[in-house]
């Protein structure tokens, strides 16, 4: 089939779509056409995208990294949200301390339900990180006052929920909040602190409504492309095994 005929035929269907309704004189039955059977590929456009998917499968199975131990996003302190976490306070603090914040990024926060994949054990390809993060969420930095980062804590505290964080530690028992730290240290409810972290969360989503009380700064960093670069930037993965996220009641506990 001509793929000219194709697009003309589509160009009058759309046209006839915003007229008024043809009164239909006859209906009769014809025979039902098989795209996999009765139509023939368009030999031409197959060959004008075969060297781009080539291209593409290539750059896709590129070897960036490796790692000695699957990756994986289960528990309160996941290696791999971990590790996506620190990538996040990385990659923000670089570009605050180079346009205007000297004292950077103070702590991270993402979100458990935004990694989409694990990565197993060996080497780290390209398209590893794109089944991780599929999403075009940018990097944002949300400028806060200690007092107001009281409703990140008492988020955890409602939610037990698993969604990785970078220099922070939130401990909870018998329904209270024990400890809430940043970078080792209480918080000062009058002291300035920067918290990177999705566009997406940055807006609300998660329930993370608290960050409506900050100042969200754009970065025009793509998370993706953060990651893409940090998994480049090390040959070899050592996941964090650290603990930040310390539930110690687990009672109702959300957990992706």
């Amino acid at each position: 089939m001509n793929i000219k005929y194709v697009i003309v035929a589509l160009s009058f269907l759309a046209f006839s779509s915003c007229k008024t309704p043809l009164n239909i004189a006859k209906v009769s039955t014809e025979k039902n056409i098989s795209l996999a059977a009765d139509l023939p590929e368009a030999e031409n456009l197959t060959q004008v995208i075969s060297p781009y998917k080539q291209q593409l499968e290539g750059v896709m199975n590129t070897k960036i990294s490796y790692t000695a131990l699957d990756l994986n996003k289960q528990g309160d302190n996941s290696n791999l949200g971990n590790l996506l976490s620190d990538y996040t306070l990385q990659g923000a603090d670089e570009w605050a301390k180079n346009n205007g914040i000297p004292s950077g990024v103070d702590a991270a926060v993402i979100n458990i339900g935004g990694i989409r994949s694990t990565i197993g054990k060996g080497d780290i390809l390209t398209k590893h990180i794109y089944e991780v993060m599929p999403f075009e969420n940018e990097v944002v930095i949300v400028k806060m006052k200690g007092s107001d980062l009281k409703g990140l804590f008492d988020y955890y505290l409602k939610t037990q929920k698993n969604n990785p964080v970078s220099n922070l530690y939130i401990e909870t028992g018998n329904g209270v909040i024990l400890k809430e730290l940043i970078n080792g240290k209480e918080v000062e409810p009058t002291k300035i602190y920067y918290i990177a972290t999705s566009d997406y969360l940055a807006l609300g989503g998660d329930n993370m409504t608290f960050f409506s009380k900050g100042e969200v700064i754009s970065t025009g960093i793509a998370l993706r492309d953060l990651f893409l670069e940090k998994f480049k930037a090390n040959p070899e993965i050592a996941a964090p095994t650290d603990i930040r996220l310390n539930f110690k009641t687990q009672k109702n506990k959300t957990d992706e």
